[in-house]
């Protein structure tokens, strides 16, 4: 019998806070501009070269379709158009897109940007733009409508700051209403993908419940910001492990969240956690075996992906009833996963 795909919104909503109940409820992603990202590449083009990077602000517009835009200002095939990583639509987003464009370097003109875009900036470049070629992002949000305890608020506030929240996956990452996370289990069930990107977006949903999971049971353990036996552990800044028995007793690194426990992003292959910390990633992970058989049957990778997401410079004020709250996240983190330890959320908009 095929194992059922989970139920995406019930699993969501059972992953447990790791600060408690939050202390308030507010209305978030009321508007567009409630929810403003902008890209830290941790770096700058150098005006020389073959690649034109160009900083877009995208309001109610995708990535893909933007770069579809700036492609036929420019003439080019949207495949021509790249980018480090995808912005939600319901979001105001700072973001730069690369386009191949040799010969000349003076910048070109571009068309007037249809309603929802923006030109910010244009500049030559010697490398082209890459997926995953981003150090993290800038978020500033709009809590509408606070109902709670603002003293407790700003004392979760404090506590996000200094440790941290579970590094879950966002909802998003599942595509509309779960269906990457169904489409997943019909490729486990033997359903073709010819299109490859459609492949991995599915097997990406997959593998990203599985951590999701194991990282809830850390959380329930009270184990997902500190190393436990046979831990592997990992950087803020890089992907690189190591075990946590090459930790020094007392070492700053963890209290200044650098480095972090880690869990398994499954598949074929990699390093996994042995001791008491492989045994809780076993248990989770064999109540789910059709979809751990079927990404190493898929040749699919196996990595590892920090359990604990620090929360940088986060700052904050009250505007009226309303909290206006700014932080920085690294590359692949999701701001819902702070939003949730943060707050009760009225509604949460799909992208």
């Amino acid at each position: 019998m095929a194992e059922p795909a989970p139920d995406l919104a019930q699993a969501w909503l059972e992953l447990p806070r790791a600060h408690g109940e939050p202390p308030i409820t507010a209305d978030v992603r009321a508007a567009p501009e409630d929810f403003c990202v902008r890209e830290d590449l941790g770096m700058e083009p150098e005006d020389a070269g073959e690649h034109l990077w160009v900083q877009l602000r995208k309001t109610g517009w995708n990535t893909a379709d933007a770069g579809g835009w700036l492609a036929s200002a420019l003439e080019r095939s949207p495949r021509d158009v790249s980018w480090a990583g995808l912005k939600d639509r319901q979001a105001v987003t700072e973001q730069w897109f690369g386009v191949h464009l040799p010969g000349p370097q003076t910048l070109p003109t571009l068309p007037e940007a249809p309603a929802g875009l923006q030109v910010l900036r244009m500049h030559r470049h010697s490398r082209k733009l890459r997926t995953g070629m981003l150090r993290g992002n800038w978020f500033r949000l709009r809590l509408r409508q606070i109902d709670g305890n603002w003293p407790r608020l700003a004392q979760r506030l404090l506590r996000l700051a200094h440790y941290g929240v579970p590094n879950y996956f966002g909802d998003q990452r599942f595509g509309r209403d779960g269906g990457n996370l169904d489409a997943a289990w019909r490729v486990f069930d033997g359903m073709p993908v010819r299109n490859r990107h459609r492949r991995g977006l599915f097997l990406s949903a997959a593998r990203s419940f599985l951590f999701n999971r194991v990282l809830a049971e850390r959380v329930r353990r009270q184990t997902w910001g500190c190393p436990v036996d046979g831990d592997l552990m990992t950087f803020t800044s890089s992907g690189s492990i190591f075990p946590a028995a090459r930790l020094t007793a007392g070492d700053p690194r963890l209290a200044t969240a650098d480095v972090h426990p880690s869990g398994p992003m499954p598949g074929g292959g990699g390093q996994g956690a042995t001791g008491g910390a492989g045994e809780v990633e076993q248990s989770v992970l064999e109540q789910w075996p059709q979809a751990t058989a079927g990404l190493q049957r898929l040749k699919v990778d196996a990595s590892r992906r920090a359990l604990r997401l620090p929360v940088r410079q986060l700052h904050w004020r009250r505007d009226g009833n309303d909290l206006v709250v700014g932080f920085w996240l690294p590359a692949g983190a999701y701001a819902t996963a702070v939003l949730r330890e943060l707050c009760h959320q009225r509604e949460r908009n799909r992208t």
